[in-house]
């Protein structure tokens, strides 16, 4: 009997010693799949902060062979060490395709189609993902962190316009939530809206969503159809500076549309931008995760012609607690 107590003892002693792993790994992995699971551990743990960046020269044209050296950064006025640099052909994309399918919208919903397909045509190459949502009065995932490029086509073909109302801050917060799920700093993040930024339904507020929005690292870029339209209203005129404020506030921009024929040189332009994009990684002098805004700035110091295009800012928070 003696020996028999002995295994038993020892395994009751391993089980109490592995007890803790087990517990935090399974509160940590609730509603996650394994890959989630290992990415949501870096990033909450970690004041790694990862920022998009652009450069242009005076002509518009896209600069592609800057080195680390040529970057400077400061983080609210202090200068900051960039621990790496990487341009587009070593970074994968991370991309939220938010499609509205509301009734404000739906003129030239299937040109609109066509245009999205033809972009993520362009810009795709093996290792990125897309997310694909649509909204109305409710936002919808089509598509979550699709990593085939066929699939992610087919999931736009099937987009049909309704004459619904708009919850467009639902939808920003739900695609910005499920890009920082699925990102890692390896990787470029994106949210492209078509949409005029109109809301009139959502739960949330335009503070919520702008919120949001800076806790992630992606950048948002949004297409309005609605051409000289927007100045017709204040509801227009609000949905375009609503656009306007989440692309400011993340270094990206917004395109007006003034007809259907110029949408696909729009979507050029942004595939333009993407294929020329840096990703700049450095650790934040803020150790602390106090929800305060943090400002940050991007230059190129011995290119002082150049126009340099990067967010402004994050918010300090848990990355865990905001998902």
């Amino acid at each position: 009997m003696k020996p028999v107590y002995i295994r038993g003892l020892y395994l009751i002693c391993c089980c109490l010693y592995f007890l803790p792993y087990i517990t935090a790994q399974t509160g940590d992995t609730a509603g996650t799949d394994g890959q989630n699971f290992s990415r949501s551990i870096i990033r909450v743990n970690s004041s790694l902060v990862s920022i998009p960046v652009s450069a242009t020269d005076a002509s518009g044209y896209r600069i592609t062979d800057l080195r680390i050296e040529d970057f400077r950064l400061t983080e609210d006025g202090q200068p900051a060490e960039i621990s790496r640099l990487a341009d587009s052909s070593q970074s994968n994309l991370n991309i939220a395709l938010l499609f509205d399918i509301s009734g404000s919208v739906n003129q030239n919903f299937e040109f609109e189609q066509n245009a999205a397909i033809e972009f993520l045509k362009k810009i795709w190459k093996e290792g990125d993902v897309v997310t694909i949502i649509s909204f109305d009065e409710q936002p919808e995932v089509r598509l979550r962190s699709g990593d085939n490029l066929q699939e992610a086509m087919w999931t736009l073909r099937q987009l049909r316009p309704t004459e619904k109302t708009t919850s467009f801050f639902d939808a920003v917060i739900l695609a910005a939530r499920l890009i920082g799920q699925s990102a890692s700093e390896e990787t470029r993040q994106a949210m492209i809206v078509i949409s005029d930024g109109a809301d009139n339904t959502s739960e949330a507020s335009f503070a919520a969503a702008l919120a949001e929005i800076q806790r992630r690292d992606a950048v948002f870029y949004a297409i309005n159809p609605s051409g000289a339209s927007i100045h017709l209203n204040r509801i227009n005129m609000r949905g375009q500076e609503n656009l306007t404020a989440f692309a400011n506030a993340t270094g990206g921009t917004v395109f007006v549309s003034e007809d259907a024929e110029k949408l696909d040189s729009i979507f050029d332009r942004m595939a333009s931008e993407l294929r020329a994009q840096y990703l700049l990684n450095y650790y934040s002098l803020s150790q602390r995760m106090d929800g305060k805004y943090h400002r940050i700035e991007v230059s190129i110091p011995g290119r002082p012609d150049l126009h340099i295009r990067a967010r402004p800012g994050f918010l300090a928070v848990s990355r865990q607690l905001s998902e």
